[in-house]
């Protein structure tokens, strides 16, 4: 710390030079905007501008606490100012708690002068110095609590003795460190480390954090890993502003086109191993996978163009024998490169990548090389990895899906819906509704109106899936279809007709004979409702339409109404251009 740098801190607090900025923290089940994190910044043109060299001056010159609570009063004020949403997250250092404000209330003070409800405010407990009276620290957050506050550890990971904090303090969210979300698509131990950090966060009702993200791949490895980690910041969806954004502009798992997802394509499995050149001696590489024994596999390229594989095990078994140092002293690795090696460009489907691996049986198949649209290297990646993914893609969809039907859920009609926008080929969107169907449900009862949801979703699912369309579940008694333009018409009457010829059967025979049910309503008054049928709204999607996701549900919706307007089965379409 230098005469210059403690001058500026003392201008900075004199003057109150601090610039409040705002990081939001996401909430991906909403999806939305959970809350903001203030932070702060010196001025541009000092020393002093970022916040780790201005707490660490502050520290030193014994303004900590002074700073501290200024940083607070600004961001309370500023975050008034704008309006924001949700909640705002302080960063309160353990010290300012325990010396003044635990004694004083200053920030309840502050947040009543802004106008801010106590329960909308998290009290961040941000470590630059460790905690040593735990039984203060406890009264302090406590206190906290009991004027409406909620409380939250930062860096879990990265502190003196976070675990520790945990454990004695309870607090009502834990940040995880940056560290353990970075590459975690890519690293199978952060995966595990974070499922038992999800798991004790469950057991003792806490909301975990992910600070950190930075990628889309890290986004949907989060996404995909637990339902319990939906809490998310990072870069990926907006870095620190003045004026931070209060909607989501980036998209979502669920809402994205799975299309342009790296989460679901081969580059998410790409390794970073440098490669040989085929003039490589044999000696060297045996060199180095003696001193890097987690190297499996090394691809032999030339002008960026793979030209085969060397494979651990077989490569070291060249040197069983006392001569074969000096039989291969000067022999080039190409000379006994596996060339029968399988790759992958780094956009492949996951699908396709894993049944080209099936279909290749005379081929080694636990490495093999990943490489862009021109042919050229990238990396290697294995089959443990590919088979990781497969299963994670497989859970989400099973978690995702209708649990009484087995069909596609809401996230997964959704990421469907947007695959065939960006396909740009065309095709048709029906909802189906079912008519009556709350009558027959209150007469029969649940089992049998269950009974009737699942037939309906099969005889829907066997007409769809015949010319290669997509068969959703919305909830409910409702559908949607996704048609080709050149069939959707038929198969549309197909399922009318067979509704028309099924439906009578679910009824006793007195109500099959007078064609329908009486049902009492809450006054006691009998309403004769007829047999069940549906109702279809259909949209044909030109190709290369424009539209949104959005878009189409929200158009269904409308043609819906107008197809329930119909009695019996019904089909409503929509012939605008």
């Amino acid at each position: 710390m230098t005469a210059h740098e403690a001058q500026w801190l003392e201008r900075i607090i004199n003057k109150e030079l601090l610039e409040i900025v705002f990081q939001p923290i996401v909430d991906a089940s909403g999806p939305c905007i959970f809350g903001y994190e203030a932070l702060v910044r010196g001025p541009a043109d000092s020393p002093l501008h970022s916040p780790l060299r201005l707490f660490e001056v502050a520290t030193g010159t014994g303004k900590l606490v002074e700073l501290d609570l200024l940083c607070r009063r600004l961001a309370i004020q500023r975050y008034a100012e704008l309006a924001l949403p949700g909640m705002l997250f302080l960063n309160v250092m353990p010290l300012t708690i325990i010396e003044r404000d635990f004694e004083e209330g200053l920030t309840l003070g502050f947040i009543r002068e802004a106008g801010i409800p106590a329960e909308q405010v998290v009290i961040e407990l941000t470590e630059h110095v460790p905690i040593h009276d735990y039984d203060l620290m406890r009264q302090a957050v406590d206190h906290y609590r009991d004027m409406g506050f909620q409380v939250a550890l930062d860096d879990l990971g990265a502190g003196h003795s976070s675990l520790r904090h945990w454990s004695e303090l309870r607090p009502d969210f834990v940040k995880l460190d940056r560290h353990f979300i970075s590459g975690i698509d890519r690293d199978s131990a952060k995966r595990e480390f974070l499922g038992s950090i999800l798991g004790v966060a469950r057991s003792l009702n806490c909301k975990l954090i992910a600070e950190g993200v930075e990628t889309a791949a890290e986004h949907l490895c989060l996404w995909e890993l637990d339902r319990g980690l939906s809490l998310l910041q990072g870069f990926y969806f907006a870095r620190p502003s003045a004026t931070p954004i209060e909607r989501l502009t980036m998209p979502l798992p669920g809402t994205a086109d799975i299309s342009h997802n790296p989460g679901r394509s081969a580059g998410t499995l790409c390794r970073q191993v440098e490669p040989v050149s085929p003039e490589a001696s044999i000696p060297q590489l045996a060199e180095r996978f003696r001193n890097h024994p987690e190297l499996r596999c090394v691809a032999v390229v030339n002008d960026g163009k793979p030209l085969g594989v060397l494979r651990r095990n077989q490569f070291l078994a060249l040197f069983t024998n006392p001569y074969s140092h000096s039989l291969y002293a000067k022999t080039p690795v190409m000379q006994v490169a596996d060339t029968r090696m399988l790759s992958a460009e780094t956009d492949m489907l996951l699908e396709t990548l894993s049944q080209r691996l099936t279909d290749s049986h005379d081929i080694e198949q636990e490495d093999f090389v990943i490489v862009d649209s021109k042919g050229d290297y990238q990396g290697m990646g294995n089959i443990v990895d590919l088979l990781r993914e497969i299963t994670a893609i497989q859970v989400r969809q099973a978690r995702h899906a209708n649990p009484l039907t087995g069909l596609p859920g809401n996230i997964l009609i959704n990421e469907t819906l947007s695959d065939h926008l960006a396909a740009s080929t065309g095709f048709a969107a029906a909802y189906v509704d079912l008519d009556n169907f709350k009558a027959f449900n209150d007469a029969y009862g649940y089992a049998r109106g269950d009974h009737v949801i699942i037939s309906i979703a099969r005889l829907l699912q066997s007409q769809v899936e015949s010319v290669g369309g997509f068969t959703g579940h919305i909830g409910g008694d409702d559908f949607m279809l996704l048609l080709p333009l050149a069939h959707w018409e038929s198969v549309i009457q197909q399922i009318l007709q067979h509704v028309e010829t099924m439906a009578p059967g679910f009824y006793e025979e007195s109500d099959r004979a007078q064609g329908g049910i009486h049902v009492e309503n809450r006054q006691g008054n009998a309403t004769f409702f007829p047999f069940f049928s549906v109702s279809v709204a259909v949209k044909p999607v030109p190709p290369s339409s424009g539209f949104k996701a959005l878009d189409i549900a929200s158009e269904l919706s409308a043609l819906k109404h107008q197809a329930k307007k119909v009695a019996g089965n019904s089909l409503f379409v929509d012939r605008r251009t």
